[in-house]
């Protein structure tokens, strides 16, 4: 029997192929598009060029929390199995989900008090999510405990860089993800937004770029700023939503910088797509600790609250 069971969900966008391993579940985000419901199954049943060119030409797709039934489902079947189980869950910033979650695993283990689950809110999403994750197989391959992975996964992804540059701003505005202002300022700015992901789950714009090279270079500049070599793995995760060329492009530029990086190529899903749109380009990487840059008063706040 394996020492560990990993729930992971489609949020991360690491190819399908790279997540179908034993002890590994793939919990699956719904999305809507054109009045029909599916599953973000990481492009196994349709492909990215098709939908990010419905996107293109005016469908407006929406995603929903993964259900109740589904987490019941999944979290009960894996009390049956009796293998102590940890959910890395998308961003509890950005989704209702790992509340929800939180909500199901306490109705489970009233149910079956023996079972073993760990619930870990990344903070993370789209390929940042999948840099966590990726490592996560890694330890989970090396004969991690439930508790040791859990507890890995909870440090580890504070130090989980990411910048990621948007075409614009309508579909991270449509689906409330940022303030309609700041979408309407892009526009008039006619610049290409940068964005990452705050130490509290939520996103955050940090930049812009006059025009998509220049972006790609800023996003290459903001890995040599941060970049930390004696991360976990001399991995960077390239994440590009229906862009290769300007994905090959990045890539060549970060080889350049440092010919022995492991490039993984991601697509970005479903799920992530519908909120930024065709063209998003993302780079991920280990990197400086993220609770570095928490305000003196956050600080003070979780002293207070014996947090971290």
């Amino acid at each position: 029997m394996a020492d560990c069971h990993l729930i992971i969900d489609s949020c991360c966008d690491l190819p399908a192929e790279m997540v179908k391993r034993d002890g590994v579940t793939l919990m699956k985000f719904p999305y809507i598009v054109d009045g029909g419901t599916y599953e973000d199954d990481l492009f196994e049943s349709s492909s990215a060029e098709a939908f990010y060119n419905a996107m293109r030409k005016g469908a407006e797709p929406s995603t929903a929390q993964v259900s109740l039934q589904t987490l019941t489902e999944t979290f009960t079947e894996a009390a049956k199995a009796g293998v102590p189980t940890v959910y890395l869950a998308f961003s509890s910033g950005l989704s209702a989900t790992f509340d929800a979650a939180c909500v199901v695993r306490d109705q489970v283990l009233a149910e079956y008090p023996d079972f073993e689950l760990h619930l870990v809110d990344t903070r993370l999403a789209s390929v940042a999510e999948g840099l966590l994750v990726y490592e996560a197989l890694v330890q989970h391959e090396k004969g991690m405990t439930a508790s040791e992975l859990a507890q890995w996964a909870a440090e580890a992804r504070c130090f989980v860089n990411e910048e990621f540059m948007v075409d614009d701003l309508n579909a991270l505005r449509r689906g409330g993800r940022i303030p309609a202002s700041v979408a309407v300022a892009g526009a008039a700015l006619d610049v290409k937004p940068l964005l990452n992901i705050g130490e509290d789950g939520t996103l955050a714009l940090i930049g812009v770029a006059r025009g998509r090279k220049k972006g790609i270079k800023q996003l290459v500049e903001y890995y040599k700023k941060n970049a930390d070599p004696s991360g976990p793995s001399h991995a960077v995760v390239i994440g590009q939503a229906d862009c290769p060329k300007d994905a090959q492009r990045l890539k060549e530029l970060l080889m350049k910088e440092d010919p022995n990086l492991l490039c993984l190529e991601c697509s970005i899903g479903p799920t992530i797509g519908s909120h930024v749109g065709p063209e998003m380009l993302a780079v991920v990487f280990w990197g400086r600790d993220k609770r570095e840059n928490v305000s003196v008063a956050d600080r003070i706040a979780r002293k207070v609250k014996g947090e971290r």
